[in-house]
Protein backbone atom coordinates (compact mmCIF):
# COMPACT_ATOMS: atom_id res chain seq x y z
CA UNK A 1 0.00 0.00 0.00
CA UNK A 2 1.05 3.66 -0.62
CA UNK A 3 0.72 5.34 2.78
CA UNK A 4 0.49 8.98 3.35
CA UNK A 5 2.01 9.38 7.53
CA UNK A 6 0.86 12.50 9.04
CA UNK A 7 3.21 13.63 12.19
CA UNK A 8 2.94 16.80 14.71
CA UNK A 9 6.26 16.39 15.18
CA UNK A 10 9.36 14.93 13.50
CA UNK A 11 9.54 11.10 14.99
CA UNK A 12 13.80 11.38 15.12
CA UNK A 13 15.37 11.53 17.69
CA UNK A 14 13.27 9.45 20.40
CA UNK A 15 13.62 11.94 22.69
CA UNK A 16 9.58 12.46 23.47
CA UNK A 17 7.13 9.63 23.62
CA UNK A 18 4.71 10.52 20.50
CA UNK A 19 8.14 10.68 18.95
CA UNK A 20 8.70 6.78 20.03
CA UNK A 21 5.26 5.94 18.92
CA UNK A 22 5.50 7.36 15.45
CA UNK A 23 9.19 5.99 14.97
CA UNK A 24 8.34 2.55 15.52
CA UNK A 25 4.93 2.28 13.71
CA UNK A 26 6.49 3.73 10.48
CA UNK A 27 9.26 1.79 10.90
CA UNK A 28 6.95 -1.12 11.01
CA UNK A 29 4.56 -0.32 8.58
CA UNK A 30 7.96 0.29 6.10
CA UNK A 31 8.78 -3.24 6.13
CA UNK A 32 5.68 -3.80 4.28
CA UNK A 33 4.42 -0.21 2.57
CA UNK A 34 5.51 2.96 0.53
CA UNK A 35 5.77 5.73 2.96
CA UNK A 36 5.55 9.39 2.61
CA UNK A 37 6.14 10.86 5.66
CA UNK A 38 5.03 14.61 5.96
CA UNK A 39 5.79 16.48 9.41
CA UNK A 40 5.84 19.54 11.11
CA UNK A 41 9.28 20.24 12.39
CA UNK A 42 10.62 22.94 14.81
CA UNK A 43 13.85 24.87 14.82
CA UNK A 44 16.16 21.82 16.80
CA UNK A 45 15.00 19.46 13.94
CA UNK A 46 18.17 18.45 12.51
CA UNK A 47 19.27 17.54 8.80
CA UNK A 48 20.55 14.68 10.06
CA UNK A 49 17.28 13.42 12.03
CA UNK A 50 15.50 13.81 8.57
CA UNK A 51 18.29 11.76 6.17
CA UNK A 52 17.77 9.27 8.99
CA UNK A 53 13.88 9.00 8.60
CA UNK A 54 14.43 9.02 4.86
CA UNK A 55 15.71 5.80 5.51
CA UNK A 56 12.73 4.25 6.16
CA UNK A 57 10.48 6.14 3.93
CA UNK A 58 9.58 6.71 0.01
CA UNK A 59 9.98 10.46 0.99
CA UNK A 60 10.05 13.20 3.36
CA UNK A 61 8.09 15.88 3.18
CA UNK A 62 8.41 18.59 6.07
CA UNK A 63 6.45 22.38 7.06
CA UNK A 64 8.24 24.52 9.54
CA UNK A 65 5.70 24.83 13.52
CA UNK A 66 5.76 28.39 14.03
CA UNK A 67 4.86 28.74 18.09
CA UNK A 68 5.41 31.84 20.00
CA UNK A 69 3.27 33.16 23.24
CA UNK A 70 2.11 35.93 21.09
CA UNK A 71 0.22 33.01 18.85
CA UNK A 72 -1.06 31.00 21.49
CA UNK A 73 -2.80 34.62 23.13
CA UNK A 74 -4.42 34.95 19.22
CA UNK A 75 -5.82 31.51 18.84
CA UNK A 76 -6.74 31.62 22.38
CA UNK A 77 -8.80 34.78 22.04
CA UNK A 78 -9.78 32.57 18.41
CA UNK A 79 -10.43 29.54 20.24
CA UNK A 80 -12.76 31.32 22.39
CA UNK A 81 -15.00 33.06 19.71
CA UNK A 82 -15.23 30.02 17.68
CA UNK A 83 -15.79 27.65 20.25
CA UNK A 84 -13.27 25.18 18.60
CA UNK A 85 -10.75 23.62 21.18
CA UNK A 86 -7.00 26.04 21.69
CA UNK A 87 -5.06 23.12 20.52
CA UNK A 88 -6.73 22.23 17.06
CA UNK A 89 -6.79 25.82 16.44
CA UNK A 90 -3.11 26.87 16.93
CA UNK A 91 -2.30 23.70 14.96
CA UNK A 92 -3.91 24.06 11.85
CA UNK A 93 -1.83 25.98 9.44
CA UNK A 94 -2.10 26.83 5.78
CA UNK A 95 1.38 25.40 5.06
CA UNK A 96 0.33 22.33 5.72
CA UNK A 97 -2.22 22.52 3.28
CA UNK A 98 -0.24 23.74 0.51
CA UNK A 99 2.42 21.11 1.50
CA UNK A 100 -0.26 18.11 1.04
CA UNK A 101 -1.61 19.48 -1.99
CA UNK A 102 1.56 19.20 -3.20
CA UNK A 103 2.44 15.85 -1.88
CA UNK A 104 -0.74 14.34 -3.63
CA UNK A 105 0.47 16.02 -6.58
CA UNK A 106 3.73 14.36 -6.67
CA UNK A 107 3.25 11.39 -5.01
CA UNK A 108 -0.20 10.51 -4.53
CA UNK A 109 -2.47 8.86 -4.97
CA UNK A 110 -2.43 7.46 -1.85
CA UNK A 111 -4.01 4.39 -0.41
CA UNK A 112 -4.44 5.31 3.40
CA UNK A 113 -3.32 8.33 5.69
CA UNK A 114 -2.34 7.88 8.88
CA UNK A 115 -2.93 10.34 10.69
CA UNK A 116 -0.19 10.39 14.05
CA UNK A 117 -2.28 12.22 17.35
CA UNK A 118 -5.41 13.41 17.49
CA UNK A 119 -3.68 16.89 15.66
CA UNK A 120 -3.10 15.32 12.36
CA UNK A 121 -6.53 13.89 12.25
CA UNK A 122 -8.18 17.85 10.49
CA UNK A 123 -5.33 17.34 7.61
CA UNK A 124 -5.97 13.76 7.34
CA UNK A 125 -9.42 14.37 6.38
CA UNK A 126 -8.60 17.35 3.82
CA UNK A 127 -6.65 14.61 2.11
CA UNK A 128 -9.53 12.86 1.60
CA UNK A 129 -11.09 16.04 0.05
CA UNK A 130 -8.24 16.75 -1.94
CA UNK A 131 -7.79 13.42 -3.85
CA UNK A 132 -9.71 12.19 -6.21
CA UNK A 133 -9.29 8.47 -5.46
CA UNK A 134 -10.60 6.85 -2.36
CA UNK A 135 -8.78 5.97 0.74
CA UNK A 136 -8.85 5.01 4.17
CA UNK A 137 -8.43 6.76 7.20
CA UNK A 138 -6.54 5.93 10.41
CA UNK A 139 -6.14 7.53 13.32
CA UNK A 140 -3.82 6.81 16.21
CA UNK A 141 -5.06 8.29 19.52
CA UNK A 142 -1.86 8.67 21.91
CA UNK A 143 -4.32 10.17 24.14
CA UNK A 144 -7.46 10.89 25.15
CA UNK A 145 -6.56 14.12 24.92
CA UNK A 146 -9.42 15.66 27.23
CA UNK A 147 -8.18 14.33 29.72
CA UNK A 148 -4.85 16.47 29.93
CA UNK A 149 -6.32 19.42 30.61
CA UNK A 150 -8.79 17.95 32.58
CA UNK A 151 -6.78 16.53 35.19
CA UNK A 152 -4.34 19.71 35.00
CA UNK A 153 -7.32 21.90 35.92
CA UNK A 154 -8.01 19.69 38.97
CA UNK A 155 -4.72 20.24 40.07
CA UNK A 156 -4.21 23.55 39.23
CA UNK A 157 -3.97 27.34 41.74
CA UNK A 158 -4.72 29.68 39.45
CA UNK A 159 -8.71 30.34 39.28
CA UNK A 160 -8.65 31.58 35.41
CA UNK A 161 -6.05 28.87 34.41
CA UNK A 162 -8.24 26.12 36.39
CA UNK A 163 -11.51 27.96 34.48
CA UNK A 164 -9.39 27.90 31.18
CA UNK A 165 -8.39 24.78 31.35
CA UNK A 166 -11.70 23.05 32.07
CA UNK A 167 -13.14 24.77 29.15
CA UNK A 168 -10.56 23.48 26.94
CA UNK A 169 -11.23 19.79 27.77
CA UNK A 170 -14.54 20.20 27.06
CA UNK A 171 -14.12 21.23 23.94
CA UNK A 172 -11.89 18.60 23.62
CA UNK A 173 -13.85 16.24 24.31
CA UNK A 174 -16.97 16.78 22.29
CA UNK A 175 -14.52 17.30 19.20
CA UNK A 176 -12.69 13.57 19.64
CA UNK A 177 -15.63 11.97 19.87
CA UNK A 178 -16.55 13.87 16.40
CA UNK A 179 -13.86 13.30 14.88
CA UNK A 180 -13.04 9.59 15.80
CA UNK A 181 -16.77 8.80 13.87
CA UNK A 182 -14.80 10.35 10.63
CA UNK A 183 -12.13 7.33 10.23
CA UNK A 184 -12.58 4.51 8.99
CA UNK A 185 -9.99 2.96 11.80
CA UNK A 186 -9.14 4.28 14.86
CA UNK A 187 -6.76 2.67 17.33
CA UNK A 188 -5.82 3.17 21.06
CA UNK A 189 -2.34 3.60 23.28
CA UNK A 190 -4.66 2.21 26.31
CA UNK A 191 -8.41 0.81 26.84
CA UNK A 192 -8.39 3.59 29.15
CA UNK A 193 -8.14 6.54 26.98
CA UNK A 194 -10.73 4.57 24.55
CA UNK A 195 -13.05 4.43 27.39
CA UNK A 196 -12.56 8.00 28.65
CA UNK A 197 -13.63 8.91 24.89
CA UNK A 198 -16.54 6.56 24.73
CA UNK A 199 -17.90 7.91 27.90
CA UNK A 200 -18.06 11.47 26.10
CA UNK A 201 -20.10 9.96 23.32
CA UNK A 202 -23.88 11.48 25.02
CA UNK A 203 -26.29 8.86 22.89
CA UNK A 204 -23.61 9.70 19.48
CA UNK A 205 -22.49 6.71 19.57
CA UNK A 206 -19.18 5.03 20.58
CA UNK A 207 -16.27 6.28 18.92
CA UNK A 208 -14.65 3.11 16.98
CA UNK A 209 -12.42 0.79 18.26
CA UNK A 210 -9.71 -1.56 15.58
CA UNK A 211 -7.56 -2.41 18.81
CA UNK A 212 -5.42 -1.39 22.05
CA UNK A 213 -1.88 -0.98 20.62
CA UNK A 214 0.26 0.36 23.05
CA UNK A 215 3.71 2.25 22.92
CA UNK A 216 7.06 -0.25 22.38
CA UNK A 217 10.51 -0.05 23.09
CA UNK A 218 13.63 -1.99 20.91
CA UNK A 219 14.65 -4.39 23.20
CA UNK A 220 17.11 -5.87 20.21
CA UNK A 221 18.97 -2.50 19.94
CA UNK A 222 19.69 -1.41 23.34
CA UNK A 223 20.86 -2.83 26.01
CA UNK A 224 20.24 -2.03 29.94
CA UNK A 225 22.88 0.61 31.29
CA UNK A 226 25.20 -0.75 34.05
CA UNK A 227 24.49 1.77 37.12
CA UNK A 228 27.30 2.72 39.90
CA UNK A 229 27.05 1.11 42.99
CA UNK A 230 27.61 4.53 44.51
CA UNK A 231 25.00 6.19 42.42
CA UNK A 232 22.96 9.23 44.24
CA UNK A 233 20.93 10.60 41.47
CA UNK A 234 16.98 10.61 41.19
CA UNK A 235 16.41 11.53 37.85
CA UNK A 236 13.55 12.63 35.98
CA UNK A 237 13.86 12.40 32.05
CA UNK A 238 10.81 14.11 29.80
CA UNK A 239 10.33 17.76 27.77
CA UNK A 240 9.46 20.20 30.72
CA UNK A 241 8.00 22.30 28.01
CA UNK A 242 4.82 19.80 28.25
CA UNK A 243 2.86 20.58 31.49
CA UNK A 244 1.81 18.05 32.82
CA UNK A 245 6.26 17.01 33.27
CA UNK A 246 6.73 20.48 34.55
CA UNK A 247 3.98 20.46 36.79
CA UNK A 248 5.10 16.87 38.18
CA UNK A 249 8.69 17.56 38.58
CA UNK A 250 7.75 20.77 40.67
CA UNK A 251 5.58 18.56 42.52
CA UNK A 252 8.22 16.17 43.49
CA UNK A 253 10.82 18.88 44.24
CA UNK A 254 8.55 21.32 46.46
CA UNK A 255 6.58 18.16 48.14
CA UNK A 256 8.61 15.02 48.16
CA UNK A 257 12.38 15.76 47.70
CA UNK A 258 12.52 17.50 51.34
CA UNK A 259 11.61 14.54 52.66
CA UNK A 260 14.16 12.62 51.17
CA UNK A 261 16.99 14.92 51.72
CA UNK A 262 16.52 15.10 55.40
CA UNK A 263 17.38 11.14 55.31
CA UNK A 264 19.56 11.22 52.52
CA UNK A 265 21.87 14.42 52.49
CA UNK A 266 23.70 13.59 49.70
CA UNK A 267 21.42 12.66 47.04
CA UNK A 268 21.10 15.03 43.57
CA UNK A 269 17.80 15.39 41.87
CA UNK A 270 18.64 15.34 38.34
CA UNK A 271 16.03 17.00 36.22
CA UNK A 272 16.93 16.66 32.12
CA UNK A 273 14.65 18.04 29.57
CA UNK A 274 14.44 21.06 27.15
CA UNK A 275 12.92 24.16 29.29
CA UNK A 276 12.89 23.79 32.65
CA UNK A 277 10.93 25.36 35.09
CA UNK A 278 12.53 28.39 36.73
CA UNK A 279 10.39 27.50 40.25
CA UNK A 280 12.72 24.38 40.07
CA UNK A 281 15.43 26.83 41.29
CA UNK A 282 13.45 29.03 43.58
CA UNK A 283 12.45 26.32 45.53
CA UNK A 284 15.50 26.87 47.79
CA UNK A 285 16.75 23.35 47.25
CA UNK A 286 21.17 23.47 47.97
CA UNK A 287 22.84 23.88 44.97
CA UNK A 288 24.63 20.89 45.23
CA UNK A 289 21.48 18.66 45.33
CA UNK A 290 19.73 19.58 42.47
CA UNK A 291 21.10 19.60 38.98
CA UNK A 292 18.79 20.91 36.04
CA UNK A 293 20.30 19.82 33.11
CA UNK A 294 18.16 20.99 30.58
CA UNK A 295 18.16 19.01 27.04
CA UNK A 296 21.17 16.60 27.21
CA UNK A 297 21.91 14.74 23.64
CA UNK A 298 23.01 11.45 25.48
CA UNK A 299 21.75 10.22 28.69
CA UNK A 300 24.56 7.48 29.33
CA UNK A 301 26.51 9.20 31.93
CA UNK A 302 23.47 10.02 34.33
CA UNK A 303 21.82 7.26 33.92
CA UNK A 304 24.79 4.94 34.90
CA UNK A 305 24.72 7.36 38.53
CA UNK A 306 21.06 7.02 38.80
CA UNK A 307 19.47 5.84 41.92
CA UNK A 308 15.93 6.03 41.42
CA UNK A 309 14.68 7.29 37.74
CA UNK A 310 11.18 9.49 38.89
CA UNK A 311 8.14 9.44 37.37
CA UNK A 312 5.83 11.69 39.43
CA UNK A 313 2.97 12.95 37.45
CA UNK A 314 -0.43 14.12 38.15
CA UNK A 315 -1.77 14.66 35.38
CA UNK A 316 -1.22 13.31 31.38
CA UNK A 317 -3.08 10.91 28.88
CA UNK A 318 -2.44 7.88 27.13
CA UNK A 319 1.16 6.24 28.05
CA UNK A 320 3.92 7.37 29.84
CA UNK A 321 7.13 6.74 27.55
CA UNK A 322 9.12 7.33 30.28
CA UNK A 323 8.43 3.83 32.20
CA UNK A 324 9.21 2.35 28.82
CA UNK A 325 12.25 3.84 28.58
CA UNK A 326 13.22 3.57 32.47
CA UNK A 327 12.64 -0.25 31.73
CA UNK A 328 14.75 -0.76 28.51
CA UNK A 329 17.56 1.41 29.96
CA UNK A 330 17.12 -0.82 33.20
CA UNK A 331 16.25 1.46 36.01
CA UNK A 332 14.67 0.89 39.21
CA UNK A 333 11.27 3.32 38.48
CA UNK A 334 9.13 5.48 41.26
CA UNK A 335 5.95 5.92 39.71
CA UNK A 336 2.18 7.59 40.69
CA UNK A 337 -0.88 5.72 39.65
CA UNK A 338 -1.30 8.05 36.99
CA UNK A 339 2.29 8.12 35.66
CA UNK A 340 1.76 4.51 34.88
CA UNK A 341 -1.42 4.50 33.92
CA UNK A 342 -2.34 2.18 31.24
CA UNK A 343 0.88 0.29 31.00
CA UNK A 344 1.16 -3.27 32.71
CA UNK A 345 3.01 -3.13 35.99
CA UNK A 346 3.07 -5.46 38.69
CA UNK A 347 3.78 -3.25 41.61
CA UNK A 348 6.38 -4.08 44.00
CA UNK A 349 7.98 -6.50 41.08
CA UNK A 350 8.88 -4.36 38.67
CA UNK A 351 8.03 -0.65 39.88
CA UNK A 352 6.99 0.77 42.97
CA UNK A 353 3.40 3.09 42.99
CA UNK A 354 3.03 5.81 45.50
CA UNK A 355 0.67 8.74 45.00
CA UNK A 356 1.09 10.75 48.40
CA UNK A 357 4.56 13.02 49.21
CA UNK A 358 4.59 10.90 52.07
CA UNK A 359 4.23 7.48 50.49
CA UNK A 360 6.55 8.40 47.21
CA UNK A 361 9.51 9.56 49.42
CA UNK A 362 9.49 6.39 51.11
CA UNK A 363 9.33 4.43 47.96
CA UNK A 364 12.42 6.15 46.83
CA UNK A 365 14.43 6.07 50.22
CA UNK A 366 13.75 1.84 50.26
CA UNK A 367 15.55 1.59 47.01
CA UNK A 368 17.98 4.20 47.79
CA UNK A 369 18.76 2.24 51.36
CA UNK A 370 18.71 -0.95 49.55
CA UNK A 371 20.41 -1.15 46.28
CA UNK A 372 19.85 -4.57 46.00
CA UNK A 373 15.97 -4.43 45.85
CA UNK A 374 16.69 -1.37 43.32
CA UNK A 375 18.69 -3.97 41.25
CA UNK A 376 15.79 -6.77 41.57
CA UNK A 377 13.51 -4.00 40.03
CA UNK A 378 15.30 -3.30 37.38
CA UNK A 379 16.35 -6.78 36.56
CA UNK A 380 12.48 -7.23 36.49
CA UNK A 381 11.42 -4.44 35.06
CA UNK A 382 14.00 -4.92 31.67
CA UNK A 383 12.52 -8.50 31.45
CA UNK A 384 9.06 -7.21 31.73
CA UNK A 385 9.56 -4.51 28.52
CA UNK A 386 10.92 -7.82 26.80
CA UNK A 387 7.75 -10.13 27.00
CA UNK A 388 5.26 -7.12 26.97
CA UNK A 389 6.23 -4.29 24.86
CA UNK A 390 9.05 -4.64 21.84
CA UNK A 391 7.88 -3.56 18.85
CA UNK A 392 8.76 -5.84 16.68
CA UNK A 393 6.31 -8.60 18.33
CA UNK A 394 3.50 -6.39 19.34
CA UNK A 395 3.24 -3.64 16.50
CA UNK A 396 2.17 -6.73 14.18
CA UNK A 397 -1.20 -5.89 15.28
CA UNK A 398 -1.23 -2.96 12.72
CA UNK A 399 -1.02 -5.61 9.53
CA UNK A 400 -5.01 -5.97 10.67
CA UNK A 401 -5.66 -2.85 9.97
CA UNK A 402 -2.80 -2.50 7.37
CA UNK A 403 -3.44 -6.10 5.21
Amino acid sequence: MKILFLTQVLPYPLDAGPKVRAYYVLRHLAQRHQITLVSFVRATDTPAAIHHLAQHCHAVKTVPMPRGKLRDGFFLLRSLVSGQPFLMERDWHRAMVTRLSEVITQDGPFDAVHADQLWMAPYARLVRELQMKPLQLVLDQHNAVFTIPERMAGAGRNPLKRALLTLEAQKLARYEVETCHHFDHVTWVTAEDYQAVATQANGHGAPPNDGIIPICGDVAESAPIARKATARRLTFVGGLHYPPNAQGICWFAEKIFPQILATVPDVVLTVIGKQPPAQLRALGIPTHNLDVVGFAETLDTYLAETAVFLVPLLAGGGMRVKIIDGWQWGMPIVSTTIGAEGIITKPGENILIADTPVAFADAVLSLLQSPRRAATLATNGRRWLEEQYDWRRVYQQWDTIYG
